[in-house]
């Protein structure tokens, strides 16, 4: 999709802030049971998320805003149902089916959200954000991706890009001097790697969308440029396109390197992050979100940032994968419509000091007040902040901008790469076919 000139001011904006975005982290703990009901005389609240892992911040962030409020109205009990993200995708579906999604369930930009609010499931939120000053918080055009005929219906969690993590200490070890700029030099660190016995590319492709997002760059470089979804959906291009079957070839390319784990197709999105976090993989190619949970790992001292390279000689550096974050819907349906409003407000608008205090506020989608220096932010977390200074444009994700449908195919198809070797143009047909069929 070609960005509007103001996704780049987004982004720009984007470098007061950072979070957890629209692909979350992976490994389910469920405490909830998704229905809305009475505990004793307390409100019962389920509030459906996607931040499993303990060790991260966003964990950390969305357990003290919920116990504070709790404290603070001891009448409501806020219930955490909380998954990975493919988990959570998939529930929500299973549960707008039956009309009984959760009281506050997390929701994707523009073409993931667009059937719940055709369905009648969502609840306009212009009261919550028109409530204690919470509309002004947001990056400006920012609520535009969640919203449909003057109606918001979801509150985005980050504002983020894709990027490259490196491990400076494996990359010494394996006898690499700096980032790779090009295609090229990236296989060449991957064999440079793995020569010294070391996974270069972490990833958890058990969750389809990880290779997608890490596919969809390539694609970016290899159409010189944003726009290759658009042009397709306008009818300028097909997925036939030369620059698309390019961009398979190098990805498959990547793959048949052994870039990536072992099994990969089984491992899911917070293991495939882990491998990087404890020095298992030199690379990591993920959101922005990730900052914060990379800076206080294990390896967070080794941990540097890059952009990701040119393919083949095309496309510019400053054009990224951008990923408006998940967002926080509410259910039309609830049982207690009013109490939830109220929680999201209160939780909304705690998000960013909250965050800022866990030394996780790049990238948010909201105004941060603090100075990230004093406030002792790593070197990596500035070096983040200034890459979003200079971005110039990009796409949003596959599943982001094409119908479910055809991004249901899309997925399969770049995960099979994972496990076979496969024609370029075959996937290509593939894509197409599948557009065709769901117009």
């Amino acid at each position: 999709m070609k960005m509007p000139s103001k996704t780049v001011a987004l982004l720009l904006a984007g470098a007061m802030a950072f979070g957890l975005a629209g692909c979350g982290n992976s490994d389910s703990s469920s405490s909830g049971s998704g229905a809305s009901g009475n505990s004793g005389d307390k409100t019962k609240i389920t509030f459906q998320n996607i931040y499993p892992d303990p060790t991260t911040p966003t964990y950390k962030m969305i357990h003290q805003i919920v116990d504070q409020y709790e404290k603070e109205h001891p009448n409501i009990d806020i219930e955490l149902d909380t998954l990975n993200t493919d988990q959570q995708k998939l529930k929500l579906k299973t549960q707008a089916a039956s009309k009984e999604i959760p009281d506050i369930t997390i929701v994707n930009p523009a073409a993931q959200m667009k059937p719940y609010i055709d369905a009648g499931l969502l609840a306009p939120l212009n009261d919550v954000i028109d409530k204690g000053g919470l509309k002004d918080t947001y990056q400006e055009g920012l609520l535009d991706y969640y919203s449909k005929d003057g109606k918001v219906y979801a509150l985005p969690d980050g504002n983020n890009i894709e990027v490259g993590f490196y491990n400076k200490a494996l990359f010494a070890k394996a006898g690499i001097a700096a980032p790779p700029t090009t295609f090229d030099e990236l296989l060449a660190d991957v064999k440079k790697l793995k020569d010294a016995g070391i996974t270069p590319i972490a990833i958890g492709e058990k969750d389809s969308w990880t290779g997608s997002f890490l596919f969809m760059n390539i694609l970016l470089r290899t159409n010189g440029g944003p726009g290759f979804l658009q042009d397709v959906a306008d009818g300028k291009k097909t997925f036939n396109d030369p620059a698309f079957v390019e961009a398979v070839d190098a990805f498959q390319k990547l793959v048949q390197a052994g870039a990536f784990p072992e099994g990969a197709t089984s491992i899911d999105a917070t293991a495939g992050g882990n491998m990087f976090r404890t020095g298992q993989a030199a690379m990591f190619f993920i959101g922005t979100w990730e900052t914060g949970a990379n800076d206080g790992s294990t390896v967070g001292k080794d941990v540097s940032v890059f952009k990701f390279p040119t393919v083949n000689g095309k496309g510019n550096p400053d054009e990224f994968m951008l990923a408006p974050g998940s967002a926080f819907a509410v259910s039309a349906n609830s049982e207690h419509l009013q109490e939830t409003k109220d929680f999201l407000n209160y939780f909304a608008l705690n998000l960013p000091k909250v965050s800022f205090e866990l030394k996780n506020a790049v990238g948010l989608g909201q105004k941060v007040d603090g100075d990230f220096k004093a406030a002792g932010y790593s070197p990596l977390a500035i070096d983040v902040l200034d890459l979003f200074k200079n971005v110039k444009g990009g796409d949003l994700s596959f599943d982001n901008t094409m119908n479910p449908a055809v991004s249901q195919v899309h997925l399969s198809s770049i995960q099979s790469l994972f496990v076979q070797q496969v024609d370029p143009k075959q996937i290509a047909q593939e894509h197409q076919a599948a557009f065709e069929a769901n117009p």
